[in-house]
Formats: C-alpha cells, structure tokens, sequence
C-alpha cells in the first residue's frame, strides 16, 4: 500500500478597503484605471430591474466613455429571485457574451445584488474578482463586510453560497436619498442589530439621532452626518467581529442576533416582509427570550423595543404565522446543529453572551420556544 500526502498550506491576505462617500461612481472608474484589480479586460456590472434605470445606465455608460470593455446583466428585483436558477440565467449570459478568468464582476444595488453577485463571482471560472457598490442601507450594514454569499432554496434563505471576498466597497450615500421610506427603515434593522451586539455607545447614539433620519410626515429627511457615522460605525463594528472569525466558526455567529426566528419569520412572509422588518421581530423576540432567561434586564429589553420603535420597525410576529410552523422553519437555519436550535443572546446592550463551553451560541429547546413565542405573542 502506498500513501502519498498532499502538503497544501495557503496564506491569503485578503484586505480590502471601504469608502464612504457621494457620488463615487467617478472613483470607481479611477480605481480601475489605477490597477486596484490586476489582469482584468472585462467587467460585468450586475444590478436587479430597479437599480439598472436609476443607477446602472449611468455607470454603464461612465465606464464605457473611460474606456473599459463592461456589460450589464440584470434580473428581476425581489428576495425571492435571488436563486440557484437566477444565478445560472446569469453565468450562461455571461458565457455567452465570452467572460472568462479576465473579468471581474461590480455588484450594484441592495443586499440580494450583492449576496447574488458575489457567489457568482466566488464560483464562476473558478473565482474571480469582485466589487461591491451597495445602493441601500440594508447592503451597507450586512453585506459590506464579512465576504459571505449566497442564494435562496424553498427550505431556507441563504443556504448555499460561499465565502468571496470583495476587492473594494464603495458606499455612496447619495443613493440612499432614492430609497423608499419603507427600505431605509428596513436598512435600520441590522443598524440597530450592530448597536446591540458591540457597541452600547453607538445603541446610545441612535436613541439620540434616529429620528433626524426621517420628517415629521413619514418622509425621508436623511442627515449626511447621521448617514455618514451610521455607514461608519457599521463597518466598524461588523469588522471587529469577522476579524476575529471570518469563516464563523465561533464567535461571527453573534451576527445571528436577531436572524434565527428572524430570516424563518422572512420565509414564512413569502418575503412580503422585508429582510430587515423580519430581523427586527426576530431581534425583539430574542431580547424576550434573552430577558427570560436573564441575559438581560427589563429595562434593557425596553430600550431595545423602544429604539425598534424609534425606528418605525415592525415588533410583533404577524398573526397569519403560527408558531409552531416559525419553530419548525428554524429547524431549517444554517446554525442548527444535531437537530438542535440555536440562539445566540445579548450580555445586556453592546456585549454578546459567551457561556461556560467557550461557544457564542447555545440549543434551545422547542418546549421552551413554544412557550416563550406565546409569552411573547401576548405583549
């Protein structure tokens, strides 16, 4: 019998950098000129069907005039597109048009772009490059850092994808002021998730500052200064944790605040609620069960309920959601081990739990879900 061992050891440096400003379309454009992706002849712009007429043309066009070789491939726009087969109608357009290992993929418009465009470019010949251009909140909060990717199956959003760093990110606050109402509240979601899990200062600011987000008739008033420290601070906080565990094998699952009964909450929607009004109930309903279980203290959890509030973000479970079909849709998250849920938990505001194993998250059991769920219902 012969044995023959394969010593492969891989040492990858893969920094990149974020810029927060308006109007970067130009600084994109110098970037590439300046080689910030190296071998590259060919760049596919991918965007949804509202992103391409507001923000896509122009960049087609800018792009093209500075004399890159660049194409745009679209899809519908909407969480429940964001798919295995969307991702294959775009790899064949792009092989058609003669992409190859030479391309590099800018990702433009909100999180369902970004996590779309990103597992393509993590899995198309093999790899290559990527930029990300978020257009919303949303995107720049949760899918500016951290590199995960991925798509959608009928059990479970987000299950199948890849780590893919992006080479660069550029967050243009100017495409906020073109967001509904609805979707920059949404965006607020993971903002205050963030606040919640690392930084109890930030927590304090938004109490203090959300509302110079939006006017006293529902309409958007954003406050550059407020977007420009929101869009800071959510890089900074989401870094302090993906570098400590960029493959999440521990500590990232604190990002799973609010997400376990949040994304089932999304699915069972049948997306009519947006990502971030799900991870909002689900928020609240984890500071419940983190208060129940003293976590956290009643005044904690009032303040989280409160700035959700702030925030015109959704607290309750909608009634056409059973709990026992949200229970067994958690079933289904990527955090579940030997058929157990899991739940990661506040150590009051800006502080994530770790328990005596060493771990981030612990099981719950569905006798005490299903208690708690009614419990919380009831509120």
């Amino acid at each position: 019998m012969a044995n023959f061992r394969v010593p492969l050891k891989k040492y990858v440096d893969s920094s990149y950098d974020i810029e927060v400003g308006s109007n970067l379309y130009g600084k994109l454009s110098r970037d590439l000129k300046d080689g910030i992706i190296e071998n590259v002849n060919r760049y596919a712009i991918i965007t949804d069907s509202n992103v391409k007429d507001l923000f896509g043309e122009h960049l087609l066009n800018l792009l093209r005039n500075d004399g890159f070789y660049v194409e745009m491939f679209t899809f519908p726009s909407g969480e429940q597109n964001k798919t295995r087969e969307t991702k294959a109608q775009l790899e064949d357009q792009m092989l058609a048009k003669s992409y190859g290992r030479d391309s590099c993929i800018i990702a433009l418009g909100g999180g369902t772009v970004s996590d779309l465009s990103g597992y393509l470019a993590g899995t198309y010949c093999r790899g290559i490059p990527y930029i990300n251009y978020p257009t919303t909140l949303l995107a720049a909060a949760d899918a500016s850092i951290g590199g995960k990717t991925a798509v959608n199956t009928p059990v479970a959003t987000n299950l199948i994808g890849v780590f893919h760093q992006p080479r660069k990110v550029y967050i243009d606050l100017i495409t906020w002021g073109t967001l509904p109402y609805r979707q920059i509240r949404s965006g607020l979601a993971e903002t205050i998730i963030h606040a919640c899990l690392g930084d109890i200062n930030f927590f304090q600011y938004l109490e203090n500052n959300i509302a110079r987000l939006y006017s006293p008739n529902n309409e958007l008033s954003l406050d550059n200064e407020v977007c420009e420290h929101i869009a800071f601070k959510n890089c900074e906080i989401k870094f302090r944790v993906v570098e400590k565990d960029d493959e999440e094998k521990n500590f990232r699952k604190v990002l799973n605040l609010g997400h376990t009964a949040g994304r089932a909450i999304e699915a069972l929607s049948n997306y009519n609620l947006l990502h971030g009004e799900a991870v909002a109930i689900g928020l609240a309903f984890q500071a419940y069960l983190g208060k129940k279980l003293n976590f956290n203290t009643i005044d904690e959890y009032r303040r989280i309920i409160n700035l959700l509030k702030l925030a015109e973000l959704p607290t309750e479970i909608p009634n056409d959601i059973k709990s026992v079909d949200l229970i067994n849709k958690m079933y289904t998250d990527k955090k579940v081990r030997n058929s157990q849920i899991h739940f990661v938990f506040q150590d009051g505001i800006g502080k994530m739990k770790q328990f005596n194993s060493g771990d981030y998250s612990i099981p719950i059991s569905e006798e005490l879900l299903l208690e708690s769920l009614d419990e919380f219902r009831k509120l």
